[in-house]
């Protein structure tokens, strides 16, 4: 399992929990053990541009996907072909902004936000309220799994 975290956002994050974090969320959607992920922090300004050149959006905004192989959750019979998952982007300014309005640590912030930007990578999206019930459910469900309390609250823009 490659799982590379590379902080350029200029604030101190736990890389290894979120490392921990994401081999916790391949197990147990049986994502093949050698898949790749890149997960990138960058600062406001870097995510807006980010965000324009991916997006088309104007502003920075807290986590990214880029999915590489178009890779799916497996099952326990057949799991996610080895592949390149893909990469994240993720803004700790603006988690430390909604982290802060929602009541939690950044680190909270920080683990919700790369949950979610795998789920994207996976295929789950947001748009329609049945596909925003089962990503965010799936999303509590793991990040409670993996602390070992009850989720934070969803934030992300």
């Amino acid at each position: 399992m490659s799982i590379e975290v590379n902080n350029e956002s200029g604030i101190q994050v736990d890389e290894a929990e979120l490392v921990a974090l994401s081999r916790y969320v391949f197990e147990q959607l049986f994502i093949h053990p050698q898949a790749e992920l890149s997960i990138l922090l960058v600062d406001e300004p870097a995510m807006e541009k980010l965000h324009i050149e991916l997006m088309d959006e104007p502003g920075s905004t807290d986590v990214l996907s880029v999915p590489m192989d178009e890779l799916t959750p497996g099952t326990p019979d057949r799991p996610t072909p080895q592949g390149m998952l893909g990469d994240i982007a993720v803004c700790p300014q603006v988690a430390q902004v909604q982290a802060a309005n929602a009541g939690h640590a950044l680190q909270d912030e920080m683990l919700l936000l790369t949950t979610h930007g795998i789920l994207h990578l996976l295929g789950y999206d947001h748009a329609e309220p049945e596909e925003k019930e089962e990503m965010f459910s799936l999303q509590r469900q793991l990040l409670s799994g993996f602390t070992g309390k009850d989720a934070p609250a969803e934030t992300t823009q």
